[in-house]
């Protein structure tokens, strides 16, 4: 049985491992190469408002940073 955290690491390793695998001048732009912020978001499914509470949330994410696109293809992960 995996903890919600074990599954966000998971997770946040392989896709960071796939994108730098098809697309290695990401890492290049990346400073210090972290592909991904060291938090997340975990919270259990009710029916008080869950989806609104994840929407928000991601919705608020990086707000206040510039961003620049570095890699416009969709990863596409075949399981």
């Amino acid at each position: 049985m995996y903890s919600p955290t074990k599954i966000a690491r998971v997770v946040k390793s392989i896709t960071a491992r796939e994108v730098f695998k098809r697309a290695p001048e990401v890492k290049e732009k990346l400073w210090g190469g972290e592909f991904w912020t060291d938090g997340y978001f975990i919270s259990s499914v009710g029916k008080q408002n869950s989806e609104t509470a994840v929407a928000k949330y991601v919705k608020n994410q990086g707000k206040g940073y510039q961003y620049t696109q570095i890699h416009k293809d969709q990863l596409r992960l075949d399981i």
